[in-house]
């Protein structure tokens, strides 16, 4: 157990001291000044030449916005295609995989092109090496892309004095994918490749086990598909088991390699907007709040996982590596449990463990960190939502001491609120609408065979489904049967819902702060970089989460702990 608790520790460690540098590089790629990454200029310029983008060209909010959704349209049509064709493609399908299903192909192609990855199909048996590379990893890499260059277009937004530029997106995105992904794609791709972590375009290989039987396993082009998998929050797994599969990962170095990467962008993200808007006081501020949330939730999960099932307690059955229902034995419970909280943090969705096995109250930690989908946050996406919570905390903030609402020296009125708190509001309702829908379509045809748990775990399962997918987060509790035409539509309109109109409402809301006239900072401004304006924040972030989700989570996963 020291062991595991030292491995969680030094993940952190090692991702907040990376974080810091990162974040000061990516400000740069931003803004446009000279880093290493430069000799990269001659392609970029190459691919916006023969698309007829002049990179220089100022966009505002609305054109900006027209420009994602366009590029983000063409991805999802190309990826539904390939899915639904990619039999009789002659290259790269050497285990001759089908089709793809029409519901169960909408679903994957809006899960990759919204960054979520919620898999309704077995990666190794449900797709061709063609479509793992040319859909699969592509939209990783783009899905990533568009997150952080609309982030990007939200920095520009609070420094910029006029509406009419808020940068370019697609030069941006161009960036966010040359500059920030790649690099560090190929970097941990070799580290996977290393540890034998397979990259193979053979098809299935003949291995004799142990006791003698011959079986057919499968393999691929395992490692650049997993380091960008990582790296850009997206989480779908090349094979079923996801990061629980020894292809997937390798050994405890790829875990910590893997979960390191989980973590890095969204991270450096935060540090990334003190460096760009010269506010290092106030990134540290929100890095706190995020990592106040993020400690408590690990320390809690790993300290249940740790101290094993009471059901199996009960029975007088010692748990000396605490409990390890559907974990590695390679990993540990400890381990399992940060990576759990890191995946669910992050809008990752890989799993190195099976989620749908963990205890009740962990299980519970996982739905409360995707329902806050705040805490860090998927690549560039995480950190627009929480700023969401940003604006409405300044609003309340403001009013609690009698101070006018401003951020950054712009004032927050009636129109920004609106959207923040549509944009809020949005998750749950999609989250809760979505839940009651299934569990009355489950009450009224149980003949239907969606749930393979009963009472309140078969409640969680449909729960997390959906909250996964609005959270555009892609893990699941696995006992749900979800490959079904109901399950792939609702989830796959979930996915475009969550993913496209929070991105939206924080543009639009740049595009107006950007059109104020800036106010000088005073005694009667609110002071958003000190420990009161964050202590705000949490409470915000904390007092939501609960008033939207409580009642759920009581029929779920709380109900479920008390009655072990």
């Amino acid at each position: 157990m020291n062991t595991e608790l030292f491995g969680v520790v030094a993940i952190l460690f090692l991702t907040f001291i990376l974080a810091w540098p990162l974040g000061k590089y990516i400000s740069k790629v931003f803004k446009g000044e000279k880093v290493w990454s430069d000799f990269l200029s001659p392609l970029e310029n190459w691919v916006l030449r023969i698309c007829s983008i002049d990179p220089n060209e100022s966009m505002d909010w609305k054109r900006n916005m027209k420009a994602m959704l366009r590029l983000n349209l063409i991805f999802f049509l190309w990826s539904i295609l390939i899915l639904m064709i990619q039999k009789y493609i002659p290259i790269w399908n050497p285990a001759n995989i089908g089709n793809m299903e029409a519901t169960l192909a909408y679903n994957t192609a809006t899960s990759f092109t919204s960054n979520t990855n919620l898999q309704h199909y077995s990666g190794e048996t449900g797709l061709s090496y063609f479509s793992q590379l040319l859909v699969i990893c592509f939209l990783q890499f783009v899905s990533a892309g568009t997150g952080i260059a609309t982030l990007a277009l939200l920095f520009k937004g609070l420094v910029q004095k006029q509406a009419a530029d808020l940068g370019n997106f697609y030069h941006l995105f161009l960036k966010s994918c040359t500059r920030i992904l790649l690099p560090l794609s190929i970097v941990v791709a070799i580290i996977f490749l290393l540890n034998g972590m397979p990259t193979t375009f053979a098809g299935l290989q003949e291995v004799q086990t142990l006791e003698g039987d011959t079986v057919q396993v499968a393999t691929g082009p395992v490692a650049p598909v997993i380091a960008i998998k990582q790296l850009g929050t997206n989480g779908g797994g090349f094979f079923g088991p996801n990061c629980a599969h020894p292809f997937e990962n390798a050994n405890y170095l790829t875990n910590i390699s893997a979960n390191i990467s989980i973590l890095l962008i969204p991270v450096a993200l935060v540090f990334a907007f003190g460096f760009y808007l010269n506010r290092k006081k106030l990134a540290w501020i929100f890095f706190g709040v995020m990592t106040i949330v993020f400690l408590t939730f690990v320390s809690s999960a790993a300290t249940f996982e740790s101290s094993g099932n009471p059901e199996i307690a009960k029975l007088g059955i010692s748990q000396p590596p605490g409990s390890m229902e559907g974990k590695e034995v390679r990993f540990g419970a400890a381990a399992s449990a940060l990576w759990g909280v890191s995946t669910t943090s992050t809008s990752n969705g890989s799993v190195n463990s099976m989620h749908d096995s963990q205890t009740p109250f962990s299980g519970g930690i996982f739905l409360l960190d995707m329902m806050i989908n705040a805490v860090y946050g998927g690549v560039g996406v995480g950190f627009i939502n929480f700023f969401m919570f940003v604006v409405i905390a300044v609003f309340i903030g403001g009013l609690m001491i009698g101070r006018t609402p401003e951020f950054l020296g712009k004032k927050i009125e009636a129109r920004e609120v609106k959207i923040a708190s549509l944009v809020i509001l949005l998750h749950p309702f999609l989250i809760l609408v979505g839940t009651a829908i299934a569990a009355f379509t489950a009450a009224i045809e149980p003949a239907i065979g969606w749930l393979n748990n009963p009472s309140y775990h078969g409640f969680s399962e449909m729960l997390y489904e959906f909250t996964s997918a609005s959270a555009n987060n892609g893990s699941g509790f696995e006992g749900l049967a979800d490959n079904t035409p109901f399950w792939n539509i609702a989830c796959g309109t979930v996915m475009l819902l969550g993913r496209y109109l929070p991105i939206i409402g924080p543009i639009a809301l740049a595009g107006s702060l950007a059109a104020k006239k800036s106010v000088p900072f005073s005694s009667g401004s609110l002071k958003v970089d000190s420990l009161a304006f964050g202590v705000v924040l949490l409470g915000v972030l904390v007092v939501i989460a609960a008033l939207s989700f409580f009642p759920a989570l009581t029929l779920g996963p709380i109900a479920e702990f008390f009655s072990m």
